[in-house]
C-alpha cells in the first residue's frame, strides 16, 4: 500500500507542481505541503475525484506561535479502494487566518472546519454555516491558540447556558455526584425500577 500511496501522493504534486511541495513520508503515510492555501481545495478536489481519496478523516490546526506564517491546517485524507493515507498540510498567517472551504468536495469538512474555526480563529470562506461548534457564541478566545493560558481566561458566561434540566439528569443511567463510595455514584448501583416509580 506505500507504493500506491507514494504513487498517488507523487500524481497530485505533479499536477499541483507550482504550489505542492516534495512528498515525505513516514510510517507508510505520505504528506505533501501546499503553498498557496487559497488552492487547497482545488487540491483536496483533485485528490477525491482523480485519485480517489473518498473519505476524509480529519482537519486539524497547528498553532507554531512565534512563526510566520503561525498556522497550519492538515487534512487526513483516506481512500477505501487503495487504501491509502494522505495528508495535505497548508499554512495560513494570522494576520489573514482564513483559507476556501471544503466542505463542498466532503461534506463531513462542515463540522472539522467549525472545530478548527472555533478552537484556533481560521476562518473557512464559503462554509455554509461558520460558528462555534464547542464554545457558547459570542465567546470571544480560541482556547487552542499557544497564547491562550492554561488556566483559561475569565469570561462572561452567558445566562442561558444550561438553563434547562439535562433529559437524563438523575436518571437510572447518569452518574450520581457526591457519593462517599464510588460504587454508590456509579449508574449500575441504581435501581431502574425504583427510578420509574420516583417519576
Amino acid at each position: 500500500m506505500s507504493a500506491a500511496a507514494k504513487r498517488l501522493a507523487q500524481k497530485l504534486r505533479k499536477a499541483f507542481s507550482g504550489i505542492a511541495g516534495k512528498e515525505t513520508e513516514f510510517r507508510n503515510e505520505w504528506t505533501i505541503e501546499i503553498s498557496d492555501g487559497a488552492k487547497i481545495a482545488e487540491a483536496c478536489q483533485f485528490a477525491k475525484s482523480e485519485l480517489g481519496f473518498d473519505f476524509l478523516v480529519d482537519i486539524s490546526s497547528v498553532d507554531n506561535y512565534g512563526d510566520d506564517p503561525r498556522f497550519e491546517v492538515v487534512y487526513e485524507l483516506y481512500g477505501y479502494e487503495h487504501q491509502s493515507h494522505l495528508r495535505l498540510v497548508t499554512a495560513v498567517s494570522e494576520e489573514a487566518a482564513e483559507l476556501p472551504t471544503v466542505s463542498t468536495v466532503w461534506r463531513t469538512a462542515d463540522w472539522h472546519e467549525r472545530e478548527v474555526y472555533d478552537m484556533m480563529g481560521i476562518r473557512f470562506e464559503g462554509h455554509p454555516d461558520l460558528r462555534r461548534i464547542l464554545m457558547w457564541e459570542g465567546y470571544p478566545y480560541f482556547p487552542l491558540r499557544k497564547d491562550f493560558p492554561l488556566a483559561g481566561k475569565e469570561t462572561d458566561f452567558p445566562e442561558v447556558a444550561f438553563s434547562r434540566e439535562a433529559p437524563l439528569e438523575g436518571g437510572p443511567f447518569v452518574t450520581t455526584p457526591g457519593a462517599d463510595d464510588r460504587g454508590d455514584r456509579e449508574p449500575r448501583a441504581k435501581s431502574v425500577i425504583s427510578w420509574y416509580l420516583t417519576c
